[in-house]
């Protein structure tokens, strides 16, 4: 009798207890018919501290990008540059040289340090792009693959205008990288960058476009040295640091749209945005340093201006579009084609034009000779398409052929003969001045701009062409004798 009173209890005990969770159940809704079967409630997604409503989502872009292949074929493509800086002085023994000649008895003393990089090939017969401050300063380069093979390097040209250089390596069928086109780049769209940050090599790191046609005022200006910054940076969020510069920059195809040059960073190291040369500009100045040693570059000769509400305020321009026209030069390119000051470029060909940035980047694919054609609005508001033929600096449409380069060009430098007062104020009737100088043999010795050449080997330098002709074709040691400004002499020797 007991038991049949426990049983009975019991019973009643579970029958009440499964009542709520009956209930419960009966009031459910029905289930959405566009669930996603995660488990969630399928009306909205939780962004943050808000619900979106599932209908207003978009799921199109989701598990959709691939990295594994774009870092595949690209990875072998990039290189490591080190370099080894070497500043050589050369102590004179005034005794020997008493007895045996300038140069006899001297001590050459040397101070070494070291740099990094990355470089990226862009021929298979061992041509490879980085940028010139990652080799500027370099007596020796040497280039590791990512199978950690390694090749001495020599410096085919430089460009200080766009920070862009090529070294070479010898050899064969190296792994070179498809070339893309870095204007067709949206902001937004997936890149990687590729390189060897802080000599971690290989390491590929992902981001997005954030802007194109940059001007962060990175690159310094000379024109007595012929050195025009052109910024039209592709910015990006892919983490990139010291050792990254000269790296590539490349699309979710594997393709190179950039070259890594430099980040936005008060610690110097990556703190969320990096900037790239474009590809299409990469590709017209390492034409021309292969082609040429040199880049021959043709200028619009005009001085622009972004329009700002000022600009378009005090000038009474109709809207913002554009670039200003805050001048022209006497003789240049755009003078000749008829554009005057007040004018407004909008376009170069085809392709609109709304910041100075974007009109270097698209003059500076170009050489002397090349035609374009520039549509304005003049300064009473009519819109023109003008022909420009563009100009170098001295003027000319034409290129200079390799074998004039070649007279005037050696180890990195270029040269002007001394003028007559020069010579009289120093004393002498021979000698050659260094006019401008890159990265190269003459500038790891420590020469400069103005350093006079007198003597090559204790013979006097009489003209451009025996100096040139002397560095470039020797195949053994070289002695210079040099000379200040004010007239002070010294040696520098080394071997080639």
């Amino acid at each position: 009798m007991k038991n049949s009173i426990l049983f009975k209890t019991l019973i009643i005990g579970i029958i009440g207890g499964s009542l709520p969770l009956i209930i419960f159940l009966a009031t459910l809704k029905k289930p959405a018919e566009n669930s996603n079967n995660t488990g969630y409630n399928s009306e909205y997604l939780i962004d943050g501290n808000r619900r979106v409503p599932v209908k207003n989502a978009n799921f199109s872009g989701l598990n959709s990008i691939d990295f594994r292949e774009a870092s595949k074929n690209s990875i072998n493509s990039v290189v490591h540059v080190t370099t080894k800086v070497v500043h050589t002085s050369f102590q004179r023994d005034i005794f020997q040289e008493f007895f045996y000649g300038p140069g006899a008895g001297g001590k050459e003393f040397k101070q070494f340090g070291s740099g990094a990089g990355s470089g990226v090939f862009i021929s298979s017969k061992g041509y490879i792009v980085t940028n010139n401050h990652v080799i500027e300063n370099a007596s020796e380069i040497q280039v590791v693959l990512n199978d950690n093979s390694k090749y001495d390097a020599t410096i085919v040209g430089t460009d200080p205008s766009t920070d862009i250089a090529v070294i070479k390596i010898e050899g064969e069928n190296f792994p070179s990288i498809p070339l893309g086109n870095s204007d067709d780049l949206e902001i937004g769209e997936w890149v990687l960058a590729v390189g060897n940050p802080f000599n971690l090599t290989s390491t590929v790191t992902a981001g997005i476009v954030s802007a194109k046609a940059r001007n962060i005022n990175l690159l310094n200006g000379n024109a007595d040295k012929n050195i025009f910054p052109i910024e039209s940076f592709i910015q990006t969020d892919a983490a990139v640091n010291p050792g990254n510069s000269g790296g590539a920059l490349v699309n979710s195809s594997g393709e190179l749209v950039g070259i890594n040059t430099a980040i936005a960073s008060q610690t110097g190291s990556y703190s969320g945005y990096s900037f790239a040369v474009p590809v299409n500009l990469v590709q017209k100045v390492m034409r021309d340093l292969i082609d040429y040693g040199i880049v021959q570059r043709g200028y619009l000769g005009v001085q622009i201006a972004d329009i700002t509400q000022e600009i378009q305020t005090e000038r009474s321009l109709p809207n913002l579009k554009g670039v200003y026209v805050a001048g022209v030069v006497e003789d240049g390119s755009a003078e000749k084609a008829g554009l005057k000051e007040g004018d407004v470029i909008l376009r170069v060909g085809t392709k609109e034009i709304n910041s100075s940035a974007a009109l270097q980047e698209e003059i500076g694919k170009m050489r002397p000779g090349d035609k374009v054609a520039i549509t304005i609005r003049s300064s009473k508001g009519a819109e023109q398409t003008k022909e420009v033929v563009l100009r170098n600096k001295e003027g000319q449409t034409d290129l200079i052929t390799k074998e004039e380069i070649k007279k005037n060009y050696a180890l990195g430098a270029t040269f002007e003969n001394l003028t007559e007062k020069e010579k009289k104020s120093l004393n002498i009737d021979h000698g050659i001045k260094i006019k401008t100088i890159t990265a190269g043999k003459l500038k790891s010795l420590g020469l400069k701009e103005g350093v006079i050449i007198s003597k090559i080997n204790n013979e006097p330098v009489k003209t451009i062409e025996q100096l040139t002709s002397k560095l470039n074709d020797s195949n053994r040691g070289i002695l210079l004798e040099i000379m200040s400004s004010s007239g002070r002499k010294d040696y520098v020797g080394f071997g080639l």
